[in-house]
């Protein structure tokens, strides 16, 4: 299975989920959204695996401190367009696999996929 973690290095839900795959064994290669980025295409795909809601970091501080006119009405293209300038902005970690996109890291969910 192709297994790839997108993510901030130094998030601790990241270093958890990096951890947990390392504990079952399973190979991944990790993209570093801060280093690396995230492609509109990809931010796309991710949305209609998942959903904007569950892709999209509202919760975060970089989009809390986004000034309200950028966030009043965001639709699909305007919140791709501030996750690629803003990577932070994007969901940790995402996972890509042979099928499916994991986002967030809820063990039950990922055991499902890796068992």
């Amino acid at each position: 299975m192709t297994v790839t973690l997108y993510g901030i290095p130094n998030c601790d839900t990241v270093k958890k989920a990096k951890g947990w795959l390392e504990g079952r064994g399973v190979d991944y290669t990790f993209h570093d959204y801060k280093k690396l980025g995230a492609s509109a295409e990809k931010l796309a795909g991710w949305i209609a695996a998942a959903g904007l809601d569950r892709v999209l970091n509202r919760a975060g501080t970089t989009f809390k401190k986004l000034p309200e006119a950028a966030k009043a009405g965001l639709d699909e293209n305007g919140a791709i367009a501030l996750m690629v300038a803003g990577p932070s902005m994007i969901k940790r970690p995402i996972v890509e696999y042979d099928g499916g996109v994991l986002v967030g890291f809820k063990v039950e969910d990922w055991e499902r996929v890796f068992s």
